[in-house]
């Protein structure tokens, strides 16, 4: 199949994208700068959404977005969705409070399912989770929160702030790709390192979470963001995040099948273990 016959195909979902047809979009993706790959994104991908937690590069995308919705002089074009974990700073609520305000963008918010406070959800399953088990935080806080915002907003793409730069697992990330569940995903900004990315924030006047002119560049949840070190690789933009871990990733871009039977698994042995002890209490 011609590049040029691939790139201009109408995509309904993921099943779509052989990996022929992937190949020859991205060796066309490569070519373009990021409004350009947003541009042909809208006009191309399916029920397309931004995920985004409001970091830099999410940001520079919004505003990309913006741009190309003011110039076919439409309302924002990319809704956004914003997983809220309750161990988000107050930095990033209000950050995501003053994008919505300054872009007119539509914003849907999802939390962990049956818990709406921090208090109600360490009722729930303790505190520190993240320290008991970071599995089990990552799929309550974001994996099952994001699988329930794509069936219950019927999403079909979504874009990302993922950068080859950020290293990790997302050093060889293609800009097009297809997951485990079918899912497109776009990273309009895999070539750019964050050098860029806070270039165009600061050109362009974007709103940016106040933390970062306090040394930090990748922000998460606060038990988990530090200022990074710059200690490993280019710039070390995610060193703040999940330190003296081995871990680069929330969960969000991992298998989800594989993260979801690891919580089943891990959710079992829990109530099996409390049966016994209130078995043994009653004894």
């Amino acid at each position: 199949m011609p590049i040029r016959t691939s790139y201009n195909t109408q995509i309904q979902s993921g099943a779509d994208l052989t990996p022929d047809l992937l190949e020859s979009i991205n060796q066309h993706l490569w070519t373009l700068t990021p409004p350009e790959i947003l541009a042909w994104a809208i006009d191309h991908l399916p029920n397309l959404y931004q995920t985004t937690a409001f970091g830099l590069t999410g940001l520079a995308t919004v505003d990309m977005i913006s741009k190309i919705s003011l110039e076919r002089d439409q309302p924002h074009l990319v809704p956004l969705i914003f997983l809220d974990t309750l161990y988000h700073f107050q930095e990033t609520l209000d950050l995501a409070q003053k994008c919505q305000d300054t872009y007119a963008v539509p914003l849907r918010v999802f939390k962990p399912m049956d818990a709406s406070t921090t208090a109600e959800f360490e009722r729930e399953h303790g505190a520190e989770l993240w320290k008991v088990d970071e599995d089990m935080y990552d799929y309550l806080v974001k994996v099952e929160p994001a699988r329930r915002a794509y069936d219950t907003l019927n999403v079909k793409s979504v874009i990302t702030g993922r950068r080859r730069s950020q290293q990790g697992d997302r050093e060889h990330i293609p800009i097009l790709e297809v997951d485990a569940t079918g899912l497109i995903k776009l990273n309009p900004l895999a070539l750019w390192d964050f050098q860029q990315v806070w270039t165009y924030i600061r050109a362009n006047e974007v709103p940016y979470n106040a933390l970062i002119d306090q040394g930090y560049k990748s922000i998460g949840d606060y038990h988990s963001t530090k200022v990074p070190t710059g200690t490993s690789g280019a710039d070390g933009e995610r060193d703040g995040r999940w330190a003296g871990q081995q871990k680069t990733e929330c969960g969000l871009h991992k298998d989800y099948f594989k993260m979801r039977a690891a919580f089943m698994a891990a959710k079992k042995k829990r109530q099996e273990q409390q049966q016994l002890s209130s078995t043994m209490i009653t004894a």
